[in-house]
């Protein structure tokens, strides 16, 4: 059975203002699943819906966010957990930082500038363990560090004393501390020089390894997904369009959008230039009918315009939704 199970997921924000309700459709009817000891990378340009969905998973949901349809099942170390009934003591008591933790966008400015690293790590296990005893708690905290490559004395600096490299490693600690079963990483490497990137994944990779959970990798960067994922999906418009093994992906993308992205990135020794993608993406209030890529896709037909394309099973686990695909692969 897979770790996480998302059916039909349809996750919208709805605001009323001057008498005026807007719908704002972030996430139309995904479909997806997690397996245990995998990197999933998540990939789309911004407004895409990668953010909402993390709400989603990680059961973050707050007004105007609501979930409309469809489940988020979770197969975790204690039992199942359905998201959208779970209740907020049940989160905040067995699964937040326990089974699901998350390394946010920005990190690196996460961290409470006038407070000490040490007293992050205070709160979180305070708060869901205790601390009973202070020199056990501080050889844990300090072991741990020193694994993710840190040195011990991280602990009783202050954020504005580490650099950027330093600061996220220290928001992967506090993610890690309680060995959960799913690592959200949104963004991971924003902001930072690409050594410091390159360490950066590198670590995540080396923790997945380890202690065999599951990461789910949030990040537009193509070339990320190429060097960390296992399994990439990719949104647009709210909606997953294409779905595969990151080789294939990069070997075989069979979604216009997709083979767009893709052919952005730069190649040693390709020295053509790279054309960019006509228009901007659609207005999820008021989204084009039929495939929401249509209005941009180079290759689009008239049953584009009107009718929604299914996901179709390629093989091999590959899923694509375009017209163009006809149930199989071209």
């Amino acid at each position: 059975m897979p770790f996480l199970q998302v059916n039909n997921l349809k996750a919208y924000y709805r605001t009323e203002m001057y008498g005026i309700s807007r719908m704002v459709r972030a996430i139309d009817d995904v479909s997806m699943t997690l397996e245990p000891n995998e990197i999933y990378g998540v990939a789309g340009e911004s407004s895409c819906g990668k953010t909402t969905l993390i709400k989603v998973l990680s059961g973050t949901i707050k007004p105007p966010l609501k979930v409309y349809e469809g489940s988020v099942n979770y197969r975790f170390k204690y039992g199942s957990v359905d998201m959208a009934s779970v209740s907020n003591e049940e989160l905040q008591k067995n699964v937040r930082w326990k089974e699901i933790s998350y390394v946010m966008q920005g990190s690196m400015s996460v961290l409470n500038p006038v407070r000490k690293v040490i007293k992050t790590f205070e709160d979180i296990i305070g708060t869901h363990e205790g601390i009973k005893n202070r020199k056990e708690f501080l050889e844990r905290i300090q072991e741990h560090v020193k694994k993710l490559g840190l040195p011990p004395d991280v602990l009783n600096s202050y954020p504005h004393e580490l650099s950027g490299g330093m600061k996220q490693r220290v928001a992967i600690a506090l993610a890690t501390v309680f060995q959960p079963s799913l690592i959200i990483a949104d963004e991971p490497t924003t902001a930072l020089d690409v050594v410091v990137q390159r360490g950066v994944l590198q670590l995540l990779k080396e923790i997945q390894a380890e202690s065999k959970n599951t990461v789910l990798l949030v990040t537009h960067d193509m070339a990320v997904h190429a060097n960390v994922a296992d399994r990439v999906g990719i949104m647009y418009a709210g909606r997953l369009v294409e779905e595969a093994q990151a080789e294939i992906i990069f070997q075989k993308p069979e979604h216009p959008y997709t083979r767009h992205l893709i052919s952005s990135l730069p190649v040693i020794g390709d020295k053509s230039g790279k054309s960019s993608l006509e228009g901007t993406p659609p207005n999820l209030a008021n989204p084009p009918e039929g495939c929401r890529f249509h209005p941009r896709c180079p290759v689009a037909r008239e049953s584009c315009k009107t009718e929604v394309p299914p996901m179709r099973d390629l093989g091999a686990g590959h899923r694509a939704a375009c017209h163009l695909l006809q149930g199989g692969a071209r």
